[in-house]
C-alpha cells in the first residue's frame, strides 16, 4: 500500500512543481518590490524627515506586530468592501510585498544608523550633497551591514508565502493540502512539500551565510 501511495504521489509531481513555480512567482516578485519600497522607506526612517518618519514608523510596528495571515485577509476579503476588488495572486502579491517593505526597512535603517557620524560630517565638509552622501559614503559602509540579514529576509519571505495558499493561490503548500485528500499520507506529502521549500530556501541560507562570513572579515580571505 505504501509503494502505491508512492507511485501516486509521484503521478502528482507535475502539479507540485507547478505550485513550486507559483511560489516562486509571488516571492519573486514580492521580493524585487518590498525590496525597493523597503529600501526607500529605511532611507526615510533614518533621516531627518520629521513629518514621514512617524507615519512609517507606525506602519511598519502596526504589520510587523500582527499576523501575517490576517493582513493578507484584510487585503482580499477587506479591501473589497471599500470597491478594491483583487484576484487571490495579486492579492498575495501585495500583501507580501507589504510584509517584505516593512522587514527590509527595520535592516536598512539600522544598517544606515550604524555607519559612524562622523562619516557623514567628513562627507559634509567635502562639499557633497545630500543624496551624493547617501550614494557614495554612506550606503556603500551601511551594505556591509544591511546584506546579510537582508537575504536572511528573502529566506523568511519564501517561508511566509506559504500563508497565501489560504486565499486560494495554488502554491506548492495549497498542492499539497489538495493532494493530501487523495493520498491520505501526511508525512509523505508535506515531506515532499518541504523538500520543495528547502531547494528554494538552502541557496539563499548559504549566501546569508557566506555575505555574514565575508562582512565579519572586512573581505579578507
Amino acid at each position: 500500500m505504501f509503494v502505491y501511495y508512492i507511485e501516486q504521489l509521484l503521478g502528482s509531481l507535475p502539479f507540485f512543481l507547478k505550485g513550486l513555480w507559483m511560489t516562486v512567482a509571488v516571492s519573486g516578485l514580492s521580493l524585487v518590490a518590498g525590496t525597493v519600497i523597503g529600501f526607500i522607506w529605511g532611507i526615510i526612517r533614518a533621516s531627518r524627515m520629521r513629518f514621514i518618519k512617524p507615519v512609517i514608523g507606525a506602519w511598519v510596528d502596526v504589520i510587523r506586530g500582527t499576523p501575517f495571515l490576517v493582513q493578507v485577509f484584510i487585503v482580499f476579503f477587506i479591501l473589497p468592501e471599500f470597491g478594491i476588488q483583487l484576484e487571490a495572486f495579486p492579492a498575495a502579491v501585495i500583501a507580501l510585498t507589504n510584509l517584505t517593505a516593512c522587514f527590509i526597512c527595520e535592516i536598512v535603517s539600522a544598517g544606515i544608523l550604524a555607519v559612524p557620524p562622523g562619516q557623514k560630517e567628513a562627507a559634509t565638509a567635502t562639499g557633497l550633497s545630500g543624496f551624493q552622501q547617501l550614494q557614495c559614503v554612506i550606503l556603500p559602509q551601511a551594505m556591509r551591514v544591511i546584506l546579510p540579514p537582508l537575504v536572511g529576509q528573502y529566506v523568511l519571505l519564501v517561508k511566509d508565502s506559504s500563508v497565501v495558499s489560504a486565499i486560494g493561490v495554488v502554491d506548492v503548500t495549497r498542492v499539497g493540502w489538495l493532494t493530501v485528500q487523495r493520498i491520505p499520507q501526511g508525512l509523505l506529502v508535506f515531506g515532499l512539500v518541504a523538500i520543495l521549500y528547502f531547494a528554494v530556501c538552502y541557496p539563499l541560507i548559504r549566501l546569508s551565510n557566506t555575505l555574514e562570513k565575508r562582512m565579519s572579515t572586512g573581505y579578507d580571505r
